[in-house]
């Protein structure tokens, strides 16, 4: 028989203590998304030269972007990570090890001595540093969606569950926001010289306030719930749980390849639009690097905004009709975009950027409660962590990478452009083979496939060891 919700999460129920724990989410996801956006842009308009100054400057940059996507590779061995001990021990403590071990990868890259100073050491040792930041976010999104999702108010779900996701362009907006800054301020020698390096020294201060915030909100109240359940059954049957990666696999694996399809275009599309366009508009079109990173500045700040509207639009018309129409437009902008970006044109630059980044708002913005409504709790960490991380080492990872070799082998954006229309192509079938989800009890999720509902409960019992 099915459990009763809880009282926490019954639908249009909104705990006292819910804008606390979004707060808290958000403030944490936008300091580790500037942390790991720091990087990208720095990839973008300065690693290239400062690591690997030998190269002409298309392939600086394309070596840039090989230790941008090899960070990525660390996201799935994060998700798994984290998401077992998560689904064990608890959200709260490994979001605030998550936010330790990337705020302190990041201030170290601005300690790092360049290629000039210790020769290939210098790009190894900023590689490294960048699989400790791809191990880091790998568990951060899974545990700060899921702290919202599972604090209660069901019937409005998607849009407090959106604010994390808030964390991405908050995040990008005041990474490209300081270096913009810098590059007014100083002249192009200084800011190669130590300039670049500020912004990353500055994540050490972000890190302090987001550990204060964290460490005074709650535990999730489904958690504890779900987990009190578990121990009281393996005093009575004195029979461990299967490890949470296992009951995913057993239980969910439709539901993780939903995932991860849905992640392709929302994915690759974003990396495109925000990380690969400054290398774009500045190496391929000749803008200065003010101009598109105040462009990418104002775009994001739009994003921000529009989250939430798109997260709250979900709880009304459902996740799949919203993502749908972001996996469709941001396919067919793809093919305006880099015509618009080629006229030079600072507003058509920043409409360009920020018509994109509208599409993209339709994907991101419902993608969090979606996620948490595919899993059970005692493997939704798990579940929802695999299948985001492992579709990023295929998505957003190589996009950048994929982006500059085309553009490098073909002199042209139009492959680009094919190639942002493929993955909406992969992520619109993923969509049209999911169920919609707005209505689910996070308390009570079936299985793919399954005939009837099934609480945490039977699911764990039933994902008990033999």
């Amino acid at each position: 028989m099915a459990s009763a919700p809880s009282a926490a999460n019954a639908p249009g129920s909104r705990p006292a203590h819910l804008p606390k724990v979004v707060a808290a989410s958000l403030i944490g996801t936008t300091i580790e998304w500037y942390d790991y956006f720091l990087y990208g842009t720095a990839a973008a308009l300065v690693f290239g030269k400062v690591f690997f100054p030998e190269s002409d400057p298309l392939t600086g940059t394309l070596l840039s972007f090989l230790t941008y996507a090899i960070g990525f590779a660390a996201r799935p061995v994060g998700a798994l990570v984290f998401g077992h001990f998560g689904d064990r021990i608890g959200r709260k403590r490994l979001l605030v090890l998550s936010l330790l071990l990337m705020g302190g990868a990041t201030t170290l890259i601005g300690c790092l001595p360049t290629y000039a100073s210790i020769g290939a050491a210098a790009p190894v040792l900023l590689t490294v540093l960048r699989l400790v930041q791809g191990f880091a976010l790998g568990g951060e999104w899974g545990g700060a969606v899921l702290l919202v999702s599972e604090h209660g108010d069901a019937k409005r779900r998607g849009f407090w569950a959106s604010w994390p996701q808030g964390g991405a362009p908050a995040g990008n907006l005041l990474a490209a926001g300081v270096l913009s800054l810098l590059t007014t301020v100083q002249s192009d020698a200084a800011f190669l010289s130590w300039g670049w390096r500020v912004p990353f020294l500055l994540s050490a201060v972000l890190v302090g306030v987001g550990l204060w915030i964290r460490l005074s909100v709650d535990e999730s109240p489904l958690f504890k719930e779900a987990l009190a359940r578990a121990e009281a059954r393996k005093a009575v049957e004195q029979a461990a749980e299967q490890p949470p990666l296992l009951a995913v696999l057993r239980h969910h694996w439709r539901d993780v390849l939903v995932a991860m399809g849905a992640r392709m275009a929302e994915n690759i599309s974003y990396y495109v639009l925000t990380t690969f366009v400054l290398a774009y508009a500045t190496t391929h079109v000749g803008l200065p690097k003010q101009t598109a990173l105040n462009a990418v500045l104002i775009a994001s700040a739009i994003q921000f905004a529009l989250i939430p509207l798109f997260g709250a639009l979900s709880d009304r018309v459902g996740r799949r009709p919203v993502y749908l129409v972001g996996a469709v437009g941001v396919g067919v902008w793809a093919f305006v975009f880099f015509t618009m970006v080629d006229t030079k044109s600072f507003l058509s630059l920043v409409t360009a950027i920020t018509v994109g980044l509208v599409f993209h708002s339709a994907m991101y913005a419902p993608q969090a409660a979606f996620f948490s409504e595919l899993f059970a709790t005692r493997m939704r960490y798990s579940g929802s962590s695999i299948g985001a991380q492992f579709a990023s080492v295929a998505a957003g990872a190589p996009a950048p990478l994929i982006a500059t070799a085309l553009l490098k082998g073909y002199g042209s954006s139009t492959p680009i452009s094919v190639y942002v229309a493929i993955a909406s192509v992969i992520t619109v079938v993923a969509m049209l083979a999911a169920r919609e989800t707005k209505d689910r009890d996070l308390a009570e999720v079936a299985p793919s496939g399954a005939g009837r509902a099934a609480s945490a409960d039977d699911l764990a019992a039933r994902g008990s060891a033999v």
